[in-house]
């Protein structure tokens, strides 16, 4: 543990922003599930709005920096590939 009050403080902090990226990620993962459930359930308008919200919280969790902007835009890409694939 350290001793200086300045380094207490940053592994808090550090603590607390480790914490919100893991929020940030696992939201992401969630509505890949989510996506790929809808997939299967073969609803056009359910695949539709699932990935919306999965384009969103990307695109916020790039904003707040839980990921790099060019993950963001691959994680969308196949997203993207996957409704795709599931109108034809």
């Amino acid at each position: 543990m350290a001793n200086i009050a300045s380094q207490k403080k940053r592994i808090l902090r550090s603590e607390r922003e480790r914490s919100e990226n893991r929020l940030f990620t696992s939201t992401v993962k969630t509505h890949f599930r989510r996506l790929e459930a809808a997939i299967e359930g073969g609803d056009a308008e359910t695949i539709a709005s699932e990935e919306r919200t999965l384009v969103s919280k990307i695109d916020k969790a790039v904003q707040k920096g839980a990921m790099h902007k060019n993950t963001g835009s691959r994680k969308k890409s196949k997203a993207s590939r996957m409704s795709a694939a599931a109108a034809k």
